[in-house]
């Protein structure tokens, strides 16, 4: 079995477990806990050690020579080179697009939907290279990668190609066109999620487009561009350019793009909605979040918790519309805090390639650092940190134990931004309208979670919590028919199911 100082002969062994819960109850014996043996993933994935970009259905050096590393953030170690791209990469990128898009775009519909559907196929058949090779580069668990990444990402070309022939349904009598050549730039915690969000819809509705990955998570996207040119795809009809700020930024001024997709922080979607301003191009942002979970007393409060986890822990709150901010019912606050505080400490922390990790490595050494102020100025604006105590981290890679504030306030830092890390402050509320106000107290508004076994109470306190989404009695459930975006400074305009179609075309 798998533990700190080495390996026992037995594949399983019992520890019964007491913990002091940290809201101060008395010391809680909550039984004998499995402890698992290591189930590493055995998986072997091939990275070369240099990346061009993808351009004209083919891969290309980059134009001024420039390389850089992206980085294991579990171990530290350098996976592969990529190239760093320019503003004459960007220009060649929609060169080729532009001169794709007229045969694209004219393609009977059908034609287009059987492309997709074999890029779908595709992800499908090579689902645990990309799982293993998504993990070894973003630090996420490998079973949130295979269990989630892989098979939505699969999905959103299902969907969309479903679509491909029949947009006069989905815009009874109005003539649709294409918009041109998209420019679509991706976060790093759903790397080929994200890109198959953003490039299923724009092909589908017969776009070209040109796509830049985040530097710390480019390798799922360049594997996905030899998933392109397997199927035959027509040249420039997707192109990749990789690198970092820069080349998003030459990516969104560039005058041959007629769509930004973007999803990331809200400070560079406030940058990137000025650029653009007066352009005449077409914009959806999906930006940060600091998304509430409300906990009733009528709730059920196991699974309540289960949903907590799932919302903010196992993704290690590596994603905008994670439930960073629990309002809990006063009267059921104690008893949330101690089944917290019990299923916190049995989430296992470490190599993102075993099987049994919940909790994996923070996506890069910035992160990480911003983690740890966070954590420093909730502790000395008052609040109380609570950590799992499991078994000592790896001494490399970037790291955080899962944990959670109380006596939170909501004029503290830890309340207000959005820290994208494992850390949760949790508040208490008296009444329903006390929870409302409070969850609606932030210039966000992606998501929310609300939890209750009344029925009409669900209705009523979603249609008035001002987020983009709502999920009640479970959270962080997406499909590609659902329409997902946000309000205020978590961005405008829709993703997913019908609504996300129409960024993507020209009506008349």
């Amino acid at each position: 079995m798998g533990e700190a100082g080495g390996h026992h002969s037995n594949p399983l062994m019992i520890q019964s477990k007491t913990l002091a819960p940290s809201t101060g109850a008395p010391a809680l014996d909550f039984g004998s806990a499995w402890d698992y043996a290591a189930a590493p993933e055995r998986v072997q994935v091939k990275i070369a050690a240099r990346y061009g970009h993808f351009i004209g259905g083919k891969f290309v050096p980059p134009a001024e020579g420039k390389h850089f590393p992206t980085v294991n953030p579990a171990t530290e170690e350098t996976l592969s080179e990529i190239a760093l791209g320019s503003a004459a990469d960007v220009d060649r990128a929609v060169a080729a697009a532009k001169a794709a898009l007229p045969r694209w775009s004219r393609l009977p519909a059908r034609e287009r939907a059987k492309y997709m559907f074999r890029i779908a196929r595709r992800i499908q058949e090579r689902a645990r290279e990309l799982a293993v090779l998504e993990t070894r580069d973003g630090g996420k668990p490998i079973k949130e990668s295979r269990d989630i990444d892989i098979p939505e990402a699969a999905q959103h070309f299902f969907y969309h190609a479903g679509w491909a022939d029949k947009l006069q349904y989905a815009f009874p009598g109005r003539n649709a066109r294409p918009v041109g050549v998209c420019g679509q730039i991706i976060p790093w915690n759903f790397p080929l999620l994200m890109a198959a969000w953003k490039l299923a819809p724009a092909l589908a509705c017969g776009n070209t487009a040109v796509l830049k990955p985040a530097e710390t998570t480019p390798l799922t996207a360049l594997r996905l561009a030899e998933i392109l040119a397997e199927i035959d795809l027509p040249p420039g009809v997707v192109n990749i350019v990789t690198g970092a700020g820069e080349t998003g930024a030459a990516l969104v001024a560039h005058p041959g793009v007629r769509k930004i997709a973007f999803t990331g922080s809200t400070e560079v979607g406030k940058k990137i909605a000025a650029s653009i301003a007066g352009s005449g191009k077409r914009v959806t942002l999906e930006l940060g979040g600091k998304s509430p979970n409300i906990i009733f007393e009528d709730a059920s409060l196991d699974q309540a918790i289960e949903g907590i986890i799932q919302g903010i822990y196992y993704n290690q709150g590596h994603v905008c519309c994670a439930g960073s901010r629990l309002f809990v019912q006063e009267s059921v606050l104690d008893e949330v805090l101690v089944k917290l505080d019990i299923r916190l400490r049995s989430l296992r922390v470490g190599d993102p390639l075993d099987k049994n990790t919940d909790v994996g490595a923070i996506n890069s050494a910035d992160q990480l650092q911003k983690i740890r102020r966070y954590l420093d100025v909730g502790r000395a604006e008052g609040a109380d940190l609570h950590e799992s105590n499991g078994s000592p981290l790896p001494e490399r890679g970037y790291w955080c134990r899962p944990c959670y504030f109380t006596g939170v306030q909501p004029a503290h830092t830890i309340a207000r931004d959005e820290i994208f890390g494992p850390v949760l402050a949790v508040m208490s509320f008296r009444t329903p309208e006390e929870a409302i106000t409070r969850a609606n107290n932030t210039p966000y508004g992606l998501a929310a979670g609300v939890w209750t076994d009344k029925g009409s109470k669900i209705f009523e306190v979603a249609k008035r919590l001002k987020a983009g989404v709502v999920w009640c009695n479970t959270y962080n459930q997406f499909d590609p028919a659902s329409p997902f975006g946000g309000f205020k400074e978590s961005g405008f305009g829709r993703e997913g199911g019908l609504h996300g179609l129409r960024a993507y075309l020209e009506l008349s």
